[in-house]
């Protein structure tokens, strides 16, 4: 567990482009929401870093109050926060997840 959730965030964000805080990790999802988020990265070829929430829960919680945002997973680009599964599923289907990761 980290001492400062909050500056654990702030770094992942800024040193990855596409940031993924999930349930598990890019290579062992550990739920289905997660799994479909890093499945639809994976099919573009983004590179993008995951960040295990289970493994820390301070990040864990930190990170809900960060976006305002209730659910893992949470996917951000450039910094900036994007949304969960329904909202990265919504934006592949529209074409804009291909967009937005190359941005």
């Amino acid at each position: 567990m980290t001492a400062d959730p909050q500056a654990t965030i702030d770094r992942l964000l800024q040193d990855n482009k596409v940031m993924l805080f999930m349930k598990g990790n890019k290579s062992f999802p550990s739920c289905g929401f997660s799994h479909e988020v890093v499945a639809r990265l994976k099919q573009h070829g983004a590179k993008f870093e995951t960040f295990n929430v289970l493994a820390d829960p301070g990040v864990r919680q930190q990170i809900k109050l960060h976006a305002n945002w209730p659910t893992i997973p949470q996917l951000y680009v450039n910094g900036e926060f994007v949304g969960g599964c329904d909202i990265v599923r919504e934006l592949d289907e529209s074409g804009e997840l291909v967009a937005l990761i190359q941005s």
